[in-house]
């Protein structure tokens, strides 16, 4: 039923649409009811426009109506023919067209319902290019013309630029402009669409002249035989006036072909549960056409499938939805990816800009990297300068320092030989050469060590001329080095310090000593004699007052008393320690 439903809501849309002076549909709603054979209740129909006179498209407008109380009381049991006549008579004389076409006003109805009948389920109704291909192709074979496929593909190429299809009375008036019947006669035309009316709309499956033997008399009568989806009909002739019975097909029924018998050729026997048929065709063909074709119809009704032509719409349709929900769906993707590449060209764009800040950025810290290598390098050279100038001035120093330290040796060594004639001297007076030796074993010993912190000094100093001639690569380490043999040579020179401080002591103690050697002078009467040609080293041993300060082989006041004192005191404890 609601297959039924849409059929005739599609031809009762045209007639609606049609109204201009009665939009309510008070008029169309009881012709309706008189054509589809539905009670009418006019007590409903003016209750339901009581209040709103605007048309379908209101909340109390016709539609609603229609489906309530005609579309829903509807049976099937009405002509369609009648039905779709009656629509036709609403809305063709405003909308079909003036100028004259190639066919007549029944063909033009007749097309009108195979529009409806293959139009899309949408409003405004109209028919795709698919479909009128189909049509056209129809009509052509029942022309028994030729196909002109190119010459449609071209039209559909210029209809699809404009439109999605055409509507009704655009495809009557394609039809009825003979562009796709040319070279055919109107009575070959008119009888094609007559043909695909019937197949089309009216569900003739077959039809044509054939004999059936009576059930009574027996005897053979020519019959039109009109096959439907579930009943074959048959007439005295072909204009359907006189209809003689109906033979109604199930699942049960079978046909089947019989041999030649009391001279009919081409027999076949059609079996239903309550009756069986004899018929004859003219030819071989005819019957086999026939047995093929009930068969057909007999098989679908088994499978409780439509008749071919409604099953075949149905497939393109779906084809189409199909075709459409993949259009939709490419056009889906192709906007997301659409929409995806203009996220990645603003992404690419938003990089772009990136990049070029960056490289901005990188040109600018390369241009301050440069300048501050520039400034670098100056500081870099001045301080290399100022190192050199430091180094000069610390290799003046040092060679100084060198120079000195080279007279104090030779001081040291001419001291060393006048102790050593000290010595001889002094062999004579055993007390005092015993503290003498005392003595001058703790000088030799000083002395010895402040020659090894010497040495060490000009090692150092060979050291720093060698760390002046490395290479600019080595120079880093080379400095620090320098300034740990710096830091050693602060200490050095911090001992030889303590050394100094050392000799003053022990000149001190040596003062004491040069006390007990005068008394032993007083009692050596040779003494002048063995040392007087040392004039030098007389007057260091020689007593007296008038010099206050200790002189040794090491100079005036190189020890202090205190200092003599104590280390006489360390060796006496060292020797008893020994002993």
């Amino acid at each position: 039923m609601v297959g039924l439903k849409e059929e005739l809501l599609k031809s009762i849309w045209h007639a609606f649409t049609a109204l201009d002076l009665d939009r309510s549909g008070k008029v169309l709603s009881h012709n309706l009811c008189t054509v589809l054979n539905v009670p009418h209740d006019p007590v409903a129909l003016e209750e339901h426009f009581r209040d709103d006179d605007e048309g379908p498209v209101s909340n109390q407008g016709y539609m609603p109506y229609l489906n309530k109380f005609i579309l829903e009381k509807v049976q099937g049991n009405f002509d369609k023919v009648e039905f779709n006549r009656m629509c036709w008579t609403l809305c063709a004389k405003k909308n079909l067209s003036k100028s004259p076409l190639l066919i007549s006003d029944e063909d033009a109805f007749k097309v009108w319902v195979i529009f409806n009948f293959l139009s899309e389920d949408k409003y405004p109704l109209i028919i795709v290019p698919e479909e009128i291909e189909y049509l056209l192709k129809k009509i052509t074979e029942a022309m028994g013309a030729g196909w002109q496929q190119e010459q449609f593909d071209h039209y559909k190429i210029a209809l699809n630029t404009s439109r999605e299809g055409l509507s009704a009375w655009e495809l009557i008036d394609l039809i009825g402009s003979g562009q796709f019947s040319k070279g055919m006669d109107r009575p070959t035309v008119s009888m094609a669409i007559n043909e695909v009316f019937n197949e089309l709309i009216l569900d003739v499956l077959k039809q044509g002249y054939l004999l059936k033997k009576g059930h009574k008399r027996k005897n053979w009568m020519e019959r039109w035989f009109v096959l439907k989806p579930n009943i074959i009909s048959y007439y005295v002739s072909e204009d359907l006036k006189d209809k003689k019975g109906d033979i109604m097909l199930d699942g049960n029924c079978c046909v089947e072909a019989l041999p030649d018998k009391d001279g009919k050729k081409c027999l076949f026997l059609i079996k239903c549960l309550d009756k069986t048929f004899e018929i004859s065709a003219s030819d071989k063909k005819k019957k086999q056409e026939w047995i093929q074709a009930i068969q057909s119809t007999v098989t679908l009704l088994r499978a409780g499938s439509p008749p071919p032509h409604k099953e075949a719409r149905q497939k393109r349709k779906e084809l189409r939805q199909k075709l459409l929900a993949e259009q939709e769906e490419l056009e889906r993707q192709m906007r997301e990816l659409q929409a995806a590449n203009e996220n990645k060209q603003k992404e690419l764009e938003t990089v772009r800009k990136q990049l070029e800040a960056a490289a901005a950025r990188a040109a600018e810290e390369e241009k301050k990297r440069l300048q501050t290598q520039v400034e670098l390098q100056d500081r870099f050279s001045l301080e290399l300068e100022r190192e050199k100038m430091v180094r000069q001035k610390m290799e003046e120093q040092v060679a100084q320092k060198a120079s000195e330290l080279e007279q104090y040796l030779q001081r040291v060594r001419e001291l060393e030989e006048m102790y050593k004639q000290l010595q001889d001297a002094l062999e004579d007076e055993k007390q005092a050469r015993q503290d003498e030796e005392t003595v001058r074993k703790l000088q030799a010993r000083l002395l010895e060590e402040e020659t090894a912190k010497r040495a060490e000094l000009e090692k150092w100093h060979l050291q720093q001329q060698q760390t002046i001639q490395m290479t600019e690569a080595e120079k880093q380490e080379l400095e620090n080095q320098r300034m740990m043999k710096e830091q050693a040579l602060q200490v050095a020179m911090q001992q030889l310090k303590q050394l100094e401080l050392e000799r003053k002591e022990a000149l001190e103690q040596y003062e004491e000593v040069k006390k007990k050697l005068e008394t032993a002078a007083n009692n050596t009467k040779s003494w002048k004699d063995k040392v007087a040609h040392h004039e030098g080293l007389i007057r260091l041993i020689e007593p007296g007052s008038k010099n206050p300060h200790l002189i040794t082989n090491w100079g005036p006041a190189a020890f202090t008393e205190a200092e003599l004192e104590e280390r006489q005191r360390s060796w006496k404890g060292k020797k008893a320690t020994s002993e």
